[in-house]
């Protein structure tokens, strides 16, 4: 008997129901893994969320970052890349509350790893860094940075990371953003058309 379904593209297929029990399941996916980038403006400005990116590795992922958000006129003092499963967030609140309001555990005071936050201070915007913790997990971490970090603004939501599962750029990297600035000729003004289209005329009045 022939397989009866709501969508046509399948009954034109003509599957018989006794085949489904010899289908092959389908093996893991062969997608790209999700990483999120962090772009820092300039030395005094905090890294700061600008999307993600898919790539086979965190290498790529840094590469695909640095063609993504830094380029094009982009003002970029440094970059970093996270991969998506290593981000802990916490939950949202809302209504003005402050997400550090919501937590009630207590730092534990065992310092075993090192812990990076960002903060959400606004919906519709980008998380942001806000500081470094010692903690035993990201629990703790959380329950660190609320004594550390809670400020007088309410915080919407908090990703944890640790430290070692970020890839950042160092010293010698800056030099891949040194020449933007140069690049005169990503501007469309610095072509200057609309004076040689005038010069341009000009010299055909002076021929006629």
């Amino acid at each position: 008997m022939a397989l009866d379904s709501l969508d046509p593209r399948v009954n034109r297929l003509d599957i018989s129901e006794d085949s489904l029990s010899t289908l092959v399941a389908k093996g893991n996916l062969d997608q790209f893994e999700t990483y999120e980038a962090f772009v820092q403006v300039k030395d005094s400005k905090p890294f700061e969320h600008v999307g993600p990116v898919h790539a086979p590795n965190e290498e790529m992922a840094f590469l695909f970052a640095k063609e993504q958000y830094s380029r094009r006129g982009m003002f970029c003092n440094a970059l970093c890349v996270i991969k998506t499963e290593n981000i802990k967030a916490s939950h949202f609140t809302d209504n003005g509350q402050d997400v550090y309001d919501t937590l009630h555990t207590e730092a534990s005071g065992e310092e075993k790893e090192s812990f990076e936050l960002f903060h959400l201070m606004k919906r519709g915007k980008q998380h942001k860094y806000a500081g470094h913790v010692m903690a035993r997990d990201y629990d703790d971490a959380l329950a660190a940075a609320k004594t550390l970090y809670q400020g007088v603004k309410p915080v919407f939501n908090i990703w944890v990371v640790k430290s070692e599962d970020i890839l950042s750029t160092d010293e010698e990297d800056r030099d891949i953003w040194e020449t933007l600035k140069e690049k005169q000729y990503r501007e469309a003004i610095d072509y200057r058309a609309q004076d040689k289209i005038k010069a341009f005329k000009e010299a055909q009045s002076a021929q006629a």
